[in-house]
């Protein structure tokens, strides 16, 4: 399965813990999609939110291309539906609702037939703590492999 990746959010992995993931499709205007093969968004900020029982990703930017009509043109920021399965909603709902987690996308991919998803996950907001456990723990491993590197080496 080829997935070729547009955005990706590298901050949502330090900023939470990434309890589970889902595969959402998005609706786009024709102009978007070109936008996005170019390569031309950005997730960093962008979170997702239930309006109206339907998931919608918020703050995400999709630049607008130069032969795009300025009439015609999308906001670059604009909300944008969500698609998945209705159990997948409810139970996203349900979670968020209950338990107070947060809904965060991890990635923008097309996938092997050509349509844009995106990767969300449900996730629990990282305390202070937590982040700097997650970075020490982190460059030990990183020490740990040049040592053996090293080690190989000689």
């Amino acid at each position: 399965m080829s997935k070729r990746l547009i955005a990706q959010n590298k901050k949502a992995r330090h900023e939470y813990e990434i309890l589970e993931t889902f595969e959402a499709g998005i609706v786009l205007s024709g102009s978007e999609v070109k936008a996005l093969r170019l390569g031309r968004a950005n997730l960093n900020d962008s979170y997702c939110r239930f309006i109206k029982g339907e998931l919608f990703l918020l703050n995400a930017h999709i630049a607008q291309l130069e032969t795009t009509n300025r009439h015609f043109a999308p906001d670059s920021r604009a909300p944008r539906k969500l698609l998945l399965h209705k159990k997948e909603l409810l139970k996203l709902q349900g979670k968020v609702n209950k338990e107070g987690l947060t809904i965060v996308p991890l990635k923008l991919y097309f996938n092997a037939r050509n349509l844009a998803k995106v990767q969300i996950a449900l996730a629990r907001g990282k305390k202070l703590h937590d982040k700097r456990e997650t970075l020490k723990r982190r460059t030990m491993e990183r020490e740990a492999q040049k040592a053996m590197k090293e080690r190989s080496y000689r």
